[in-house]
């Protein structure tokens, strides 16, 4: 397939938008890529409120609009970030025809086994120290956050802490606040099974500094799963978008070279 035709559709994580693909896009439409980079409700620019955006099916309907939109014999590389990973599972799941491969970037994988509450309950009783990181608690103390907006000095020692200083400003600039979605009432549409979910190839890519989703979570999500191919990027946080840009370009065109 020559690479004009090769469609990549980048999705997000917690609290960024499209915009946070900017140095990502820019590499890949320069080495001649067809590139989509879209807010998920209540990101980045699109118009949803945080008190509009209900359900997990609510916040992932641009992907879902988007996918719905592409003709039957095109197919696209997925890739979802960090909670990214929730967004291109379900769509995986609901489109799985029009997916050569998904792409999890340090991202919440769920598994057929493990649902998506569990793995999103063990993800975040792995978070060590949530910082001056601001929960919302709308369904009573007692109960698990319903939303979160990430506090400057979380982001800067647990996202960014290897990204460049404008990177980490931009973020503090731009970011808003995200759902949670621990609530198991609130994930129900995302289930994720072997005839669909199973079908699509999948690629995990590790980030070994990553102070978040640390490494031996990113491993036990990859141990519940059966990808084609893990690969790893050395040096890179979290937001490995703006630490390795490089580095992540070369694991996407590599991917894209093999599985499209």
């Amino acid at each position: 397939m020559e690479k004009k035709e090769i469609h990549f559709v980048l999705v997000h994580g917690a609290c960024h938008g499209a915009w946070c693909w900017y140095k990502v896009a820019s590499l890949l439409k320069e080495a001649g890529y067809k590139v989509t980079a879209l807010d998920m409700a209540g990101s980045g620019v699109h118009p949803k409120q945080l008190d509009e955006i209900h359900t997990i099916s609510d916040y992932v309907e641009p992907l879902m609009e988007f996918m719905a939109s592409i003709l039957p014999e095109e197919k696209v590389v997925l890739v979802g970030h960090s909670m990214g990973g929730i967004c291109i599972s379900a769509a995986i799941e609901k489109f799985p025809h029009k997916i050569s491969v998904a792409v999890f970037v340090t991202a919440i994988m769920p598994s057929f086994d493990l649902g998506l509450t569990a793995t999103l309950e063990e993800c975040f009783r792995r978070v060590e120290d949530h910082m001056d990181s601001q929960y919302m608690f709308d369904d009573g103390n007692n109960k698990p956050p319903t939303s979160v907006q990430f506090g400057p000095n979380f982001l800067s020692s647990k996202l960014y802490q290897l990204s460049p200083p404008e990177d980490l400003l931009l973020a503090t600039m731009l970011m808003r606040p995200a759902h949670l979605f621990l609530d198991p009432s609130l994930t129900g549409s995302v289930v994720v099974t072997k005839e669909r979910f199973g079908s699509v190839q999948k690629v995990y890519i590790i980030c070994k500094k990553d102070r978040v989703l640390k490494e031996d979570f990113q491993r036990w999500m990859i141990e519940k799963n059966q990808t084609d191919e893990v690969m790893l990027i050395f040096g890179s946080d979290h937001m490995v978008m703006f630490s390795k840009p490089i580095e992540l370009c070369s694991c996407l065109k590599h991917i894209s070279d093999k599985y499209s």
